[in-house]
C-alpha cells in the first residue's frame, strides 16, 4: 500500500512519515519549496529516513511555491482575506498532494497535524482543509504532544536537522484565522477560485 506525504524542514512531518512507514506504507514525500536552505535541510531529512526504509521510502518530489500557491496568497491579501492564508496553504498543499497521489497509485495522504498545535491545526481550520481531498488523511501523530514528538524525531535522528536555523514563512499573516467558518470559506474560496467548493 502507498501514500503521499507532505515533508517540511520541521519537526512533526518526518515523525509522521518514519511512524507509517514503521507501519509497512510505502510514502511518496512531497515537499513545497519555500527557499534553499529549507530544501537542503528536507534533502538531510529525506536522506536519514530512506537510511531507516531503504525499500518504502521514495524519492522525493518538490513543488514551488511561489509558482503554485503565492498566486492564491496574493488574491486574499488583495481581497482583505489574507487572515485565511495559513488554512489556503494547508488547503492547496491537500489539493497538490492528492493530484499527485492519484498520478503514483497512493491511496492516502500523511500530515505531521498535530490536533491545535499551529493556525490550521485547529479542529475547525483542519475539517476545512480535508475538503480539499477525497482521499483517507493520515495523521498518525494528531493526539501527541511536542514532547512526545521531539523524543521520536531525536530516535530516529532527524530532531538536529529540523532545529537548525532557517528564516521563517514569508506569508504567514499577522492574525491568521485560528477557527475558520466553514461558511466563510467557502464564500473565499469562490472568490479566489470562481468555483464552489
Amino acid at each position: 500500500m502507498r501514500a503521499v506525504a507532505l515533508l517540511s524542514s520541521g519537526i512533526d512531518s518526518p515523525v509522521a512519515i518514519y511512524l507509517m512507514l514503521k507501519k509497512g506504507l510505502e510514502v511518496i514525500p512531497i515537499h513545497f519549496k519555500q527557499n534553499e536552505n529549507k530544501y537542503k535541510k528536507v534533502q538531510k531529512i529525506w536522506k536519514r529516513l530512506k537510511e531507516l526504509y531503504p525499500d518504502k521510502l521514495k524519492d522525493l518530489i518538490v513543488v514551488d511555491v511561489y509558482e503554485y500557491q503565492a498566486p492564491i496568497f496574493e488574491k486574499l491579501i488583495e481581497l482583505k482575506k489574507e487572515k485565511w492564508i495559513c488554512v489556503f496553504c494547508k488547503f492547496t498543499m491537500y489539493k497538490k498532494a492528492t493530484e499527485i497521489a492519484k498520478e503514483n497509485d497512493a491511496w492516502a495522504i500523511i500530515t505531521g497535524d498535530s490536533l491545535g498545535q499551529v493556525a490550521s491545526q485547529t479542529l475547525d481550520n483542519l475539517v476545512i482543509i480535508s475538503l480539499a481531498t477525497d482521499l483517507p488523511i493520515l495523521r498518525p501523530l494528531i493526539g501527541f504532544d511536542k514532547e512526545e514528538v521531539v523524543k521520536i524525531a531525536k530516535e530516529i535522528g532527524t530532531f538536529e536537522i529540523s532545529i537548525e536555523p532557517e528564516e521563517g514563512c514569508p506569508f504567514v499573516p499577522k492574525h491568521p484565522i485560528i477557527r475558520g467558518s466553514l461558511g466563510e470559506f467557502k464564500k473565499v474560496h469562490e472568490a479566489v477560485f470562481g468555483t464552489p467548493c
